[in-house]
């Protein structure tokens, strides 16, 4: 569930197919992202997941998209 929300918001935000997103996807090296989109990714997660302000320390920690999932699903209850 975590996987598929967050998927979803890639694909919106990197106008990319659901199927090129995996929990292997890295946000650098396969979607292009650059600082700014990790920023509008992490406020969207934030809202999606009523998550606290995702730190500095943690983003910098979040390479791929499995990453991602691992960190949301440790605040989330499916």
């Amino acid at each position: 569930m975590v996987f598929e929300k967050i998927q979803q918001l890639i694909c919106e935000q990197f106008v990319v197919e659901p199927e090129t997103v995996t929990m292997e996807t890295s946000f650098v090296d396969d979607l292009g992202a650059d600082s700014l989109d990790v920023v509008e990714l992490t406020m969207a997660l934030e809202e999606e997941f009523s998550l606290s302000e995702v730190s500095d320390d943690d983003l910098k920690k979040i390479v791929t998209v499995g990453d991602l999932v691992d960190y949301v699903s440790r605040y989330v209850q499916d």
